[in-house]
């Protein structure tokens, strides 16, 4: 890269993206970055490639607005291009929201707010898998005012039954006793207190009842996607995840993804994303039905996910695809990447220690070669960084790593549902 094509990424966020982004930026540049978030937390601390600043309450507005209108000053005469990257849905949101203000100064490869919007809801996201023909779980909506009149809220499906909130990012903000990302359901009894907890604590927007697919983390699928400014898919990359995160507050959260090729879904989801003007990362979480044979969606993310450093992992920078479309210009002229068919180039993506993956992951084909990989050394995580591995830094991963061993051995029974 050329002086003349200089990038200055600009991160929102202080979590383990943050940390994959800043990896991925500083792999390719070999420069630090800044990043701007409410709060500090563990995977960016005491971090050499990324700085976190800290302003309270920045993912709302309007302290959003007004900090970013400053940071414009401060960013408008830096040399080259200076790219926004959220890396948490409520920062998307905001970035995309302000994309007409923020524009002259910032990069934002972000899709406009109305299309925005339509995707976050995972109601309208359904609408549009309707649509364009995409397969999803059988599904109720479940509305504040079905709750308020007690009428309607029955549930279709033979339990256990799925439960989540239609806006993520409404319910972010949503605390109460018990509180998860997402229910499995075992009764009507069980069905209708969460859902009294749920919107006694101030949720106001609809619940997504689906019938609950069976089977352990393994029948999962994660996508990650890149679509260019000019809404061409430029990159897609599978993964298999096999084990995620027990603990209540982060349940879906994948924590092992080895690479998978698969592409029919491939051919799908880039169709999809190219007829509906896409632009930026796509983040897709879906799962195999083994009753019918089939993948079926939950949810788009309108950013790279928490765990999509396994793309950088196994060869597909995530900061590539920015750089190349909006900074050197050399991205519109390649053709579409279809990531990992070569299995001997496949790295395992971890985030907790090998034991756990080992003691936990059910057993699968995938597992197995999770363990080869792990016996040949073809594995990394997100965050142990070993250009960025400090005293400090290295105890504190540590520590962090090893807190999932009591989230497991509390955890992963109780919400075990095969």
């Amino acid at each position: 890269m050329t002086q003349t094509q200089k990038v200055t990424p600009v991160l929102l966020g202080s979590d383990m993206n943050v940390y994959g982004m800043a990896r991925s930026f500083y792999e390719l540049t070999g420069q630090p970055v800044d990043a701007y978030a409410r709060i500090q937390l563990a995977p960016t601390r005491f971090s050499k490639i990324v700085t976190v600043h800290t302003v309270a309450d920045f993912d709302s507005d309007p302290t959003f607005i007004n900090t970013m209108l400053k940071l414009k000053e401060k960013y408008r005469h830096v040399d080259g291009k200076v790219l926004l990257i959220a890396c948490g849905d409520t920062y998307a949101e905001l970035i995309s929201k302000h994309k007409a203000e923020l524009s002259d100064v910032f990069i934002c490869p972000y899709v406009d707010y109305d299309l925005l919007k339509q995707l976050n809801d995972k109601e309208n996201f359904y609408k549009m898998c309707d649509k364009y023909r995409l397969l999803y779980p059988k599904t109720k909506i479940i509305t504040k005012q079905m709750y308020e009149n007690k009428a309607g809220l029955t549930v279709p499906f033979d339990f256990p039954v799925a439960l989540k909130p239609a806006d993520s990012v409404e319910w972010l903000n949503i605390n109460f006793e018990g509180r998860k990302k997402a229910f499995i359901v075992h009764s009507q009894a069980e069905f209708l207190n969460i859902v009294s907890k749920i919107y006694d604590n101030g949720y106001t927007s609809d619940l997504i009842l689906q019938d609950f697919i069976p089977g352990d983390d393994s029948n999962m699928r994660v996508l990650n996607a890149y679509v260019d400014h000019n809404h061409h898919v430029k990159m897609m990359c599978l993964g298999h995840p096999l084990l995620e995160d027990p603990t209540p507050g982060s349940i879906g959260n994948y924590v092992a993804i080895v690479p998978e090729y698969n592409q029919d879904i491939y051919d799908r989801m880039q169709k999809f994303l190219e007829e509906i003007n896409f632009t930026g990362f796509a983040n897709f979480d879906m799962k195999f039905d083994r009753r019918d044979n089939t993948f079926k969606l939950f949810e788009i993310n309108i950013r790279q996910g928490r765990s999509s450093f396994f793309v950088t992992l196994n060869g597909y920078n995530l900061a590539k695809w920015l750089i190349e479309d909006y900074v050197t210009g050399d991205l519109d002229a390649q053709p579409t990447v279809y990531g990992n068919k070569d299995v001997t180039k496949h790295q395992l993506w971890l985030g907790v220690p090998k034991k756990v993956f080992e003691k936990y992951a059910a057993p699968s084909d995938a597992k197995n070669e999770a363990m080869h990989l792990l016996s040949i050394g073809h594995y990394g995580t997100t965050v142990f960084y070993n250009k960025d591995m400090s005293f400090k830094r290295r105890l504190l991963l540590t520590y962090m790593f090893y807190k999932y061993n009591g989230r497991f051995k509390r955890y992963f029974n109780e919400n075990k549902n095969n």
